[in-house]
């Protein structure tokens, strides 16, 4: 999912720019930076991230403008480093799609909205959730927070990009049924997939890398 043109009305810009100015803040402000730049291996998962995303999201399916297709993987990022540093992260993945010349920079605000920072708050508040039910089985942070929580992220991000092109007038509601919510279920699938595999291998063989792993409940 990505705006490739200017599909939103001046007001919607506005309002977009906005919101990703005030959860960029308020993630910039939520980071230990202190914490950072003393862990090598948090710096090295923050900048591979970033990279990895940043080529990950050259490859994309669509034929309609903003109906484009391609993996998140914001999900696992979110578990790994917090939904703050999984913010950061993915906009610097974002940069370079925007170099590359994928995105335009003058969509940055929104592409960073729908395909950062809605993935990474949806999945951040299934792992809260996860957390305040207090399940005793680790496999019910690998289905919840890694699995189930990546396709609920891309359906968020997917529904939060339809309700913008259909309030600005670019779409119709028959359009985007026809052309993209129909198969979103479709789509939540290898996400999960994808994200939820990557979980479950870190948490077998690197559960120190996931920050928002509570080892201590699972025994």
């Amino acid at each position: 999912m990505g705006m490739t043109d200017n599909l939103l009305s001046t007001s919607q810009w506005l309002i977009t720019a906005v919101l990703f100015a005030v959860i960029l803040l308020k993630a910039v402000r939520s980071v230990d930076w202190p914490a950072l730049r003393k862990d090598n291996a948090l710096q090295h998962s923050f900048f591979g991230a970033a990279v990895i995303l940043g080529f990950v999201w050259q490859l994309r399916a669509g034929i309609s403008p903003g109906l484009a297709i391609h993996i998140f993987g914001i999900t696992v990022i979110t578990l790994m480093l917090g939904w703050a540093l999984a913010v950061l992260a993915g906009l610097l993945a974002l940069v370079i799609t925007v170099i590359t010349g994928r995105e335009p920079l003058l969509m940055f605000a929104a592409n960073g909205l729908i395909t950062v920072m809605v993935p990474a708050l949806v999945s951040h508040g299934i792992m809260l959730w996860e957390r305040r039910r207090n399940f005793r089985n680790f496999f019910a942070y690998i289905f919840f927070c890694g699995f189930f929580g990546a396709g609920l992220s891309v359906a968020a991000a997917g529904i939060v990009m339809c309700l913008m092109l259909w309030s600005s007038g670019t779409y119709s509601f028959d359009e985007l049924v026809h052309e993209y919510l129909r198969y979103l279920p479709l789509f939540m699938i290898p996400e999960g997939f994808i994200n939820g595999t990557f979980v479950t291998g870190l948490m077998v063989f690197h559960p120190d890398r996931l920050s928002t792993l509570d080892q201590s409940r699972y025994r």
